[in-house]
């Protein structure tokens, strides 16, 4: 058995009991980790269908675009090359694009931003470090592929192909870590890391948009999240809703919500708000989690081949 395999299954016996601590139906989980039982702002999860491409083993990112309706972008975890592989919400491929001039050392989130002047990217988050020796880590961006008919017969033997990476060179301001949980403000453009950990509160670190900069830019650390589970710390992907006003992160077995006070503009305050329980129904290793194009639902997926494709919606907005 490879020391993968032992670490996956060590991380579902962990995600099993962190899911036995949580009270059944949702609940608010208080900024010091505390949960206590509250109506739900989301429906029931559901199935909307399972990914049909056999290229995808291993959804470990996933984001909705910006400029394309009913187009979700993921990508596999390490081992795979640097693919990209577009899906609709009901799990059916739209094309798979190889990123030309970077490699998939250990992939772990991806994200999307459009611009003031209404172009599209995705960011793609090398930030993986399982073994914590990695002292730097990088973020790369890439135009949005258009979608359509002529792209869904791509694949990882015949791929399409993005355009060239931007790079942007971070490493953290006290320690090397792990993490896959990476988003980008949808207004200030501003890219958060949120670190994976065992031993604490998972980290929370801002990087300014400098791609192209050979420079290595150095993490601001300004927040952290603990959620209701052991260990607290242990986030594996996120995103920021469209307005900027929510976010949502996700372990192995669920997602937590914040929401910026009302009349509140200093986004950093939500790293200190309470969270709402979100319940994203059963996941073989969940990775990944994201608002759609809307923000009116939240998608899942998961590890492993045929993962489904779960969708939450959201009762009314507040």
């Amino acid at each position: 058995m490879s020391k993968r395999i032992i670490a996956k299954i060590c991380e579902f016996v962990i995600s099993v009991f962190a899911a036995s601590l949580l009270f059944g139906g949702c609940a608010f989980v208080s900024s010091n980790g505390e949960a206590k039982r509250a109506v739900s702002s989301y429906d029931e999860p559901t199935v909307k269908g399972q990914i049909r491409s056999a290229d995808i083993t291993e959804s470990s990112g996933l984001a909705a675009s910006k400029c394309q309706k009913n187009v979700l972008w993921t990508h596999n975890d390490s081992g795979d090359g640097a693919f990209l592989y577009a899906i609709d919400d009901s799990g059916e491929s739209l094309g798979t694009w190889k990123v030309p001039n970077v490699e998939n050392i250990d992939w772990e989130d991806i994200a999307t931003f459009k611009d003031g002047g209404g172009k599209c990217y995705l960011y793609i988050g090398e930030i993986g470090d399982n073994k914590t020796k990695r002292p730097d880590h990088a973020v790369y961006r890439v135009i949005e592929p258009d979608v359509g008919p002529a792209t869904s017969t791509s694949s990882r033997k015949e791929p399409l192909t993005t355009t060239d990476a931007e790079s942007l060179q971070f490493s953290y301001p006290d320690f090397i870590q792990d993490a896959e949980t990476l988003m980008v403000h949808p207004l200030s453009g501003d890219i958060y890391v949120v670190t994976k950990r065992v031993s604490g509160p998972a980290g929370v670190y801002r990087l300014k948009a400098d791609f192209g900069n050979s420079a290595i830019q150095k993490a601001e650390r300004v927040g952290e999240l603990s959620v209701p589970a052991i260990p607290n710390g242990f986030l594996t992907g996120g995103d920021i809703s469209p307005d900027g006003r929510r976010m949502i992160i996700c372990d192995y077995t669920q997602a937590y919500e914040y929401v910026m006070p009302a009349g509140e503009k200093y986004f950093e305050k939500i790293w200190k708000q309470d969270a709402e329980a979100i319940d994203l129904g059963k996941r073989k290793g969940g990775e990944s989690v994201c608002y759609g194009l809307d923000g009116s639902s939240i998608f899942a997926t998961s590890e492993g081949r045929e993962s489904p494709v779960i969708q939450v919606k959201r009762r009314s907005a507040k």
